[in-house]
């Protein structure tokens, strides 16, 4: 059984999507949700479906006394970013070489780095007079945004979409393709 360990600052509906996709499943599910967040929703929706969950501050993040030991407690084999905004540090990069993912809510490298998470990402497509959009799961590294890309997913758009209406498509494409897309990424992956 691979264990993935889902991270998360907010509401949680990739979260969620994740746990309920992988419910059952014959080799992947997920055993912890991981907040920097105590008032994240997303800790809810997790204890609902019966996933522990951990939440943690930017020290203990940043202090692989803390981190290893929780990631060890749980058998984690993989972390999915799933909304999760603090950067991840080099020593969780290291101990999990191309077994972080993150997914970010544009079309990388574009509108990616420091600032560019949620609503900030739309407003700047929005800004730019893109005609698409779309979804970005990458492998993390130490620069923000910047890991090899593995899967992107697009969108089209309109002058007349609002900021909420890119938003609201991007999102949608991350409920269809997210789960998926860590699926094979993990049974394909080398043991």
């Amino acid at each position: 059984m691979i264990n993935i360990a889902i991270f998360v600052s907010g509401s949680g509906s990739n979260c969620e999507n994740l746990i309920r996709y992988f419910d059952g499943h014959q080799s992947i599910r997920p055993v912890v949700v991981v907040s920097n967040r105590s008032d994240a929703y997303a800790l809810v929706r997790a204890e609902r479906l019966g996933v522990p969950t951990e939440i943690i501050n930017k020290a203990q993040l940043n202090d692989p006394e803390v981190m290893l030991p929780m990631m060890e407690r749980y058998q984690v084999d993989w972390i999915v970013l799933a909304g999760f905004l603090p950067l991840i540090p080099e020593y969780l990069i290291d101990q999990f070489p191309r077994r972080i993912v993150n997914l970010h809510p544009a079309l990388l490298p574009k509108f990616g780095g420091k600032g560019m998470w949620g609503h900030h990402v739309h407003e700047a497509v929005k800004a730019a007079g893109e005609t698409e959009t779309g979804m970005t799961v990458h492998y993390v590294s130490p620069i923000c945004d910047g890991g090899d890309i593995i899967a992107q997913f697009r969108v089209d758009l309109s002058p007349e979409d609002t900021v909420d209406d890119i938003a609201e498509k991007e999102h949608q494409l991350e409920m269809k393709y997210l789960p998926g897309v860590i699926e094979e990424l993990i049974v394909k992956a080398p043991l």
